[in-house]
């Protein structure tokens, strides 16, 4: 009996601490995708005369912070949902951190981590039993 409780008390810790992760990982996303945004558009005016290389900067600077900044979002959202510990941020955070893994090598290190302690025997319990 005391030993599920040290289990439980262990995996809480470890589920705030993914939760943490994403939060703090999501924040920096949302800033990195204005800075990418302003830089790109910065870019563009430097190529204004030049018709193949403007397209090419207008979509860069289009579709990269929106992909940075919706799986930033993401993390954020889910991480929030961790620490509270809903199920549904459990779910939403075992995706965001498999499509992490590609990103190598601090998304790698933050997906096998998270994967690694939302997918244990024990938080599954944890998140069922709330």
């Amino acid at each position: 009996m005391e030993e599920s409780i040290l289990k439980e008390s262990k995996m809480r810790k470890h589920v705030t601490v993914v939760g943490a992760i994403h939060i703090g990982f999501g924040i920096l996303g949302l800033i990195g995708a204005l800075a990418v945004f302003f830089a790109l558009n910065f870019a563009k005016g430097f190529v204004s005369g030049e018709e193949i290389p403007n397209v090419v900067l207008s979509f860069l600077a289009a579709s990269l912070p929106l992909l940075i900044g919706f799986m930033s979002t993401l993390g954020l959202v889910g991480g929030i949902g961790l620490i509270a510990f809903k199920s549904w941020a459990r779910y939403l955070i075992i995706v965001v951190a498999a499509l992490g893994c590609l990103n190598i090598p601090i998304g790698t290190l933050k997906g096998v981590y998270s994967l690694w302690v939302l997918l244990q025997d024990d938080t599954i319990k944890l998140f069922n039993s709330n």
